[in-house]
C-alpha cells in the first residue's frame, strides 16, 4: 500500500510539474512553426511569473494574475518581435538579450513593488490556483494541436515557417503571421510562468523560472515541432521533478549518508541534456526556422 500511495504521489507530482513546461512547450511550437527561433522562452516564463504574483497579490484574484503575466508577456515578446521581424537581428542573440532583461528586470520591479529583490510576498490561497492550471495545459495542448491542423490560420503559420514566399504569393503578409505568432508564444509562456508562482508556490522569488523556458524548448525538438509529442515530452521532463522531489532528504541504499542536494538538483537538467544529445540531430526544424524574411 506505501508503494501504491508514492506512485499516485509520483504521478500527481509529475502532472503538476510538467504544467508549465507545456505552456511553455505550446509558446514555443507556435513561434518556431512560424520561422521565429524563440529562445527567449525563459524570459517570457520569469517575466509572467513575477506580474501574476503582482496582480494576484493586489488585485486578490488569481485570474486577474494570470491575465497580468499574460499582458506582460505580449510586451516583452513584442518587444523581441520588433528586434527579429522588422529590424532582422539575430534571432539566438536577440533572444538571449531579452532573457538578460528579464533576469535583471524582475529582481527591481521585486525590489520596487515589494522592497525586497529576492521575494514578494506570500499569496492567500484563496488568491492562488488550486487545478484550474492542469485542466487549461491539457486543453491548450489539444487547442493548438486542432489550430494547426484544422484552420486556415494554422495553415498559414506553418507555411511562414516552411515556405514564406508562398504564403507572400497567396496574399498573406508574412510579417504579420509571425508577429501575432511570437506575441501569442509570448502570452502562453507567461501564464506558464504564472503557475510557478500562484499554482505551484505562493510567492515569486529570483530565478524561479530555473531553467523551464530551456527544458521547454528541448521538450519542443523532442516532440518535433509537434504539439501532443511535446507535451508527452513535457510530462517525462515533469517526472525528472518530481523523482528530484522524492529523493530530497533520502539516504544511500544501506547508509545513513544522505543523498547530496546538489547531485538531486541535477537530475532534472541531466534529461534536458541526454534529450538534446540523442535527438536533435533527427529532428526536422521548420526549414525557414531562423530566417528573416524581406518582402521582395
Amino acid at each position: 500500500m506505501e508503494t501504491w500511495d508514492i506512485a499516485l504521489q509520483l504521478f500527481g507530482s509529475t502532472v503538476r510539474m510538467s504544467i508549465p513546461l507545456i505552456f511553455a512547450a505550446m509558446a514555443g511550437v507556435i513561434s518556431e512553426r512560424s520561422g521565429v527561433i524563440n529562445i527567449a522562452l525563459e524570459g517570457f516564463v520569469l517575466i509572467g511569473a513575477f506580474f501574476a504574483a503582482v496582480g494576484a497579490h493586489s488585485l486578490g484574484s488569481p485570474w486577474a494574475g494570470m491575465g497580468l503575466a499574460c499582458l506582460a508577456g505580449v510586451v516583452l515578446a513584442s518587444a523581441y518581435a520588433l528586434f527579429v521581424i522588422n529590424l532582422r537581428s539575430d534571432q539566438i542573440v536577440a533572444g538571449t538579450a531579452i532573457n538578460m532583461l528579464a533576469f535583471g528586470a524582475a529582481p527591481l520591479l521585486c525590489k520596487m513593488f515589494f522592497d525586497s529583490a529576492s521575494s514578494s510576498p506570500a499569496i492567500d490561497l484563496a488568491n492562488r490556483f488550486q487545478v484550474a492550471p492542469l485542466f487549461i495545459g491539457f486543453v491548450l495542448v489539444v487547442a493548438v494541436w486542432s489550430w494547426l491542423k484544422w484552420t486556415p490560420a494554422g495553415l498559414w503559420l506553418q507555411f511562414a515557417g516552411e515556405h514564406p514566399e508562398a504564403l507572400e504569393c497567396g496574399g498573406i503578409r508574412v510579417r504579420r503571421v509571425r508577429w501575432l505568432a511570437v506575441m501569442a508564444s509570448g502570452a502562453i509562456a507567461a501564464a506558464g510562468g504564472a503557475t510557478l508562482s500562484i499554482y505551484l508556490s505562493s510567492s515569486f522569488s529570483r530565478g524561479m523560472s530555473g531553467g523551464r523556458g530551456f527544458m521547454a524548448l528541448a521538450a519542443m525538438i523532442f516532440g518535433r515541432w509537434k504539439p501532443i509529442p511535446a507535451a508527452l515530452a513535457c510530462l517525462l521532463f515533469g517526472f525528472t521533478e518530481a523523482v528530484q522531489m522524492q529523493l530530497q532528504g533520502m539516504n544511500f541504499p544501506g547508509t545513513s549518508q544522505p543523498v547530496p542536494v546538489q547531485l538531486i538538483s541535477v537530475i532534472p537538467y541531466l534529461a534536458t541534456v541526454v534529450v538534446l544529445a540523442s535527438f536533435v540531430g533527427r529532428s526536422y526544424a521548420p526549414k525557414a526556422l531562423g530566417k528573416a524574411y524581406q518582402r521582395a
